[in-house]
């Protein structure tokens, strides 16, 4: 019985932090107990604690990473295990946070989600060295503070499909706002309500009393970058593209600058890289800051949901019949 619970699951939810397993576990159409492993899967000392569940007909194993250990070594040994204990899952979903890197092109706010895709020479995530980051824009090192380590390979096909049919669906003011009715099914958590205000400070501008204040309150108003009120009806943007993964944390307005204007990049994380040569993957992530010095954790939450609710409609844009028709992820990670 219990081989043929693990043979339902396809689809595996990866996320880095507590709040992220939190909205995940919201998604879920119908949670299920615990499945049972098999003495083959427990010889190999899978670590992982899981969610299972069903979304539109999709069975999903969710697994987070061990607390405060994030980066991309960890998230690739969550997927290693997972798959070890789950062969017929076909692809990954790796939904969770990251910081925007917002350009005069491609207007990206807090709580918007960033989603890999293809695009030029990059196949929806490249994975960076981190180096030295320097504050100031006038620093002849901030060309080589992070270098280009790795093209990782793009998500499955069929998540493509899917989120180009999401994406239409979305800029049509006709059709309901999907992500929204999904970011509802967390209203009885209050601390993942949408915070009240998104602000974007000029890249000169540094933060005030950096000595672990985490609020803005002593930064100048007139600091703040002037952008004009989103026309239309939708909650929350969506936007395709470069996410940048690296293993230290963005917080420099001048590099983020410099990627997002010469190579695109939408947002930068931790985890990505970890996985996307490794097994089919796509990556959803909610925008919680800019990667500047004013980061703190106000969107943390909201940004969680926004991914998770991004995720949850996707799935309901992929057929499970063409999934289970998919090669297994065990069959393609190395």
């Amino acid at each position: 019985m219990a081989e043929s619970v693990i043979g339902n699951y396809t689809v595996g939810w990866i996320c880095a932090l507590q709040e992220e397993y939190e909205a995940a576990h919201k998604m879920l159409d119908v949670v299920f107990d615990p499945v049972p492993l098999l003495p083959k899967q427990t010889d190999v000392k899978d670590n992982n604690t899981y969610d299972f569940g069903r979304i539109n007909g999709h069975y999903v194993v969710i697994g987070c990473l061990p607390n405060r250990r994030y980066g991309t070594v960890s998230a690739a040994n969550v997927a290693k295990d997972m798959v070890r204990s789950f062969p017929n899952l076909r692809f990954g979903l790796m939904v969770g946070l990251g910081g925007g890197a917002p350009t005069q092109q491609k207007d990206v706010r807090l709580g918007d989600v960033v989603v890999s895709q293809p695009e030029g020479n990059f196949g929806g995530v490249v994975q960076f060295y981190p180096g030295d980051r320097p504050q100031g824009p006038g620093d002849g090192k901030l060309l080589q503070t992070l270098q280009v380590t790795k093209h990782l390979n793009s998500p499955p096909t069929v998540l493509l499909e899917a989120i180009s049919q999401v994406l239409r669906v979305h800029q049509d003011p006709r059709q309901p706002d999907k992500l929204a009715e999904n970011i509802k099914l967390m209203n009885d958590v209050p601390r993942f309500r949408r915070p009240a205000q998104d602000r974007l400070y000029k890249a000169n501008y540094l933060h005030k009393r950096e000595d672990k204040i985490k609020t803005c309150r002593d930064c100048g108003e007139d600091q703040l970058v002037e952008r004009p009120r989103r026309a239309g009806n939708r909650e929350v943007m969506i936007h395709h593209g470069t996410i940048a993964s690296t293993d230290t944390l963005m917080k420099n307005s001048h590099a983020r600058d410099h990627y997002a204007r010469g190579m695109g990049v939408l947002c930068f994380e931790m985890e990505a890289a970890g996985l996307m040569n490794n097994l089919p993957c796509l990556v959803v992530r909610g925008i919680c800051d800019y990667c500047d010095s004013h980061k703190n954790d106000d969107w943390h939450d909201y940004a969680a949901l926004t991914a998770a609710a991004y995720a949850r409609e996707l799935l309901y844009n992929v057929k499970p019949a063409v999934v289970r028709g998919m090669p297994s992820w065990a069959s393609v990670f190395k």
